[in-house]
């Protein structure tokens, strides 16, 4: 049985990963969320006005009143800005597994960041969520995430040949994942 504990505040040694905040559209802007290389990798679209970025955090904000909701903004302690998010956007309380997802901005990117912050919301998972499996999917093209996935200790379970039709083209989902006995946080 799963505990939902929601979105809690995880410290690790170089980030602070804790519920988006209103305060935090304008680094969002500056440094990820309106960047569209990096919004296309993440799968997701391109937020360019302040306008935009507020109604979404509001969405995120607002869902936080749910207890299986779990939406980190990755805050890098050195600038307090806000470089990117992790989420665990599918949760599946009947089957005990959830599926993180992560995007951080291009400058902060290659510092083991991704890494950092996949680990400690891995750990979360198992440790306070009582999950028995947590899983990634990334795009094969997507290879610096393939070496976070990697770096994370994940087991690759197979791709579904193309998954998304994106850009003129078909593009595979490659599936890892960690079993909580595999997990050694």
């Amino acid at each position: 049985m799963l505990t939902h504990a929601g979105t809690s505040v995880i410290e690790t040694p170089r980030l602070l990963l804790r519920r988006f905040s209103h305060a935090d559209a304008d680094s969002m802007l500056r440094n990820w969320i309106a960047d569209e290389k990096i919004q296309s990798m993440y799968g997701e679209p391109v937020y360019s006005t302040p306008e935009a970025v507020r109604q979404l955090l509001a969405k995120y904000i607002a869902a936080y009143e749910n207890s299986d909701y779990y939406r980190w903004a990755i805050i890098e302690k050195s600038s307090g800005e806000c470089i990117g998010q992790i989420a665990y956007f599918l949760v599946d309380s009947k089957n005990h597994f959830a599926e993180i997802e992560y995007c951080i901005g291009a400058a902060f990117q290659r510092k083991g960041y991704a890494t950092e912050a996949t680990r400690a919301v891995t750990a979360y998972g198992f440790q306070q969520i009582n999950l028995h499996k947590v899983q990634i999917c990334v795009r094969p093209a997507n290879k610096p995430s393939v070496r976070v996935i990697e770096k994370c200790g994940f087991t690759y379970e197979g791709t579904l040949r193309d998954y998304f039709f994106m850009n003129g083209g078909y593009q595979g989902r490659m599936y890892f994942s960690m079993l909580r006995d595999e997990f050694h946080g």
